[in-house]
């Protein structure tokens, strides 16, 4: 179910489902993917060892939106026992921007049919909103830890988000 705008993009949860499931319909950017850092947080507090990524219906993302991806899988590494990240329904753009990042070297990468087996009237919105300078830095800060060649690509806009975040005095 596409929701046929793709300026409004839906994120649709369901967090009691093993695993547990998010899918975006639409562009996933700054502008809207606040409170999924949130939910990844949440997920890894709860100590979910899998948590599903459907790409069938996104139109695009942003790097805030990968960096947000990026921290989620480093976070979720490191739970005892580690949990996983699985991105599916990949489309081929979307996973040109992964691969490209380097993040399929941190994250399960299906491009294929996988089989979501849920029923999605069990799914329920999540909020939109917008990341805030501070998340949207450590959504690239988290980029270039999952990928060290991933610092030169955004070591101008890690440093204007360190100013507008207030830490202009972790400027390397």
């Amino acid at each position: 179910m596409n929701n046929g705008d793709n300026s409004q993009p839906v994120f649709l949860v369901d967090a009691y489902s093993d695993p547990a499931i998010l899918r975006i319909d639409g562009r996933a950017s700054y502008l809207n993917c606040g409170p999924i850092g949130e939910f990844f947080r949440h997920m890894a507090k709860e100590g979910k060892s899998d948590v599903v990524v459907d790409f069938a219906q996104c139109s695009g993302m942003d790097s805030t939106f990968l960096g947000i991806l990026a921290g989620a899988a480093l976070e979720f590494r490191k739970a005892d026992p580690p949990s996983q990240l699985h991105l599916v329904r990949m489309g081929t753009r979307n996973l040109e921007l992964v691969r490209n990042l380097g993040l399929h070297r941190i994250l399960d990468v299906d491009s294929g049919d996988f089989d979501m087996g849920f029923a999605e009237k069990k799914l329920e919105a999540a909020e939109e909103g917008a990341a805030d300078a501070k998340a949207i830095l450590h959504a690239h800060e988290s980029l270039v830890a999952a990928d060290q060649g991933n610092r030169q690509k955004f070591q101008d806009v890690l440093s204007y988000l360190k100013i507008q975040a207030g830490e202009e005095d972790l400027i390397e």
